[in-house]
């Protein structure tokens, strides 16, 4: 019995490495090569990472909280045990408490660092694309890392630079991080388009961020300092950087505020560069999402997609908008703080003339509420 059950399992084990053996033909179900792709097919496959990173970067968790939870204006409250405790990460970071493990941080770092990988790789790339539109992507991906590092810059003091990625990145600080910057976007303005926008770095782009940098440098050049002195050379460089694209012509204020911030605001003759949000270009819109109050369905189309109850804004920071227009009602006066679009109707609204109601800066309470307790935080969206 034995020795016939060995002889079975030794004719199985022929058959299973005879059958092992056995030449596999893979048939491709969902994945492409770049073979039969264009030149200009590939290039834009090479430079579209680079901007598909700064979706990551301004995730509602990311760069904004950073920015604006950190501040007096905005706290993301604990809400009463049940919502955004998160381990006590945004009472640190509205208190400057953080601790080396915050996941905020450590992700912000990680997407813009990821960026300017990205930009590197572009760069590394593109220059053996022979399709003439290499030569502008190549110049949008080397304005990206700038960018990227002017990020870098404003929220670590430092930047990083990379011309290869084999390389080990050279960091530098201060006016030599600024002068880097600097200079970068100063060699691709020339080459850029001033068409392409507001999804894509232009001309337009690039004079709106030397302003930036110009404005900022006196901080730029030693986070660390009591005090700051703002040259007169910066400051009138920022102004002739702004007064380009006021001339350029191809900018206008928008008549209405709330318009910048519209799920259709790619066509927005105010918005000089930005990430486009649109859902067909896989855009996420976090940021939208994450500054209305729980309530608001934006989209009829999309009934799940309320807001969040998330950030809140601090009763100093809305004392300030009340102080500035008493006695009047800085929701009847300020286009910039409230607009009333639903009004009360019998029957439904038709989906196409839907819109909600528009508040700035956190503001989801009457203006007239009584604010003179003290120890709380408005329930208020951003």
């Amino acid at each position: 019995m034995t020795k016939k059950i060995l002889i079975a399992l030794l004719g199985f084990a022929t058959i299973t490495v005879t059958y092992s053996c056995s030449k596999l033909e893979e048939k491709v179900l969902d994945e492409a090569s770049v073979v039969g792709l264009t030149n200009k097919q590939q290039a834009e496959g090479i430079i579209a990472p680079v901007y598909a990173k700064l979706e990551d970067v301004f995730l509602h968790t990311n760069y904004f909280a950073l920015q604006e939870i950190s501040t007096d204006e905005a706290i993301l409250p604990y809400r009463g045990g049940t919502d955004w405790g998160d381990n006590g990460i945004y009472m640190q970071l509205h208190q400057h408490a953080n601790i080396s493990a915050d996941a905020n941080v450590r992700n912000t770092w990680n997407n813009i660092v990821t960026g300017i990988s990205r930009s590197v790789t572009a760069i590394n790339s593109l220059p053996s694309n022979p399709d003439p539109s290499s030569k502008l992507f190549l110049a949008e991906a080397r304005g990206m890392r700038a960018y990227y590092n002017l990020l870098m810059l404003d929220l670590f003091g430092l930047a990083f630079v990379k011309e290869d990625a084999s390389e080990t990145s050279k960091i530098l600080r201060g006016e030599a991080a600024i002068a880097y910057i600097k200079s970068e976007l100063l060699a691709i303005e020339p080459v850029l388009d001033n068409t392409t926008g507001p999804g894509r770095l232009t001309k337009a782009a690039v004079w709106g961020l030397l302003a930036r940098l110009h404005m900022n440098a006196a901080v730029y050049r030693d986070v660390y300092a009591t005090s700051f002195t703002f040259k007169n050379e910066d400051m009138d460089a920022a102004i002739d950087y702004c007064n380009k694209i006021i001339s350029s012509g191809q900018y206008n204020l928008a008549a209405d505020y709330f318009s910048l911030f519209n799920d259709n605001n790619h066509t927005n003759k105010e918005i000089i560069f930005a990430v486009d949000q649109r859902a067909d270009l896989n855009g996420h819109n976090r940021l939208a999402y994450f500054s209305i109050s729980g309530d608001q369905f934006p989209l009829p189309a999309y009934t799940g997609s309320n807001g969040t109850d998330g950030p809140a804004i601090t009763p100093d920071f809305y004392r300030t908008w009340v102080n500035a227009y008493a006695p009047l009602d800085p929701a009847g006066t300020d286009p910039r703080f409230y607009k009333q679009n639903l009004v009360q109707a019998t029957g439904c609204v038709d989906a196409a003339a839907f819109n909600m109601n528009r508040r700035s800066h956190l503001i989801c309470c009457s203006a007239k509420e009584d604010l003179s307790f003290t120890g709380k935080w408005l329930d208020v969206q951003i």
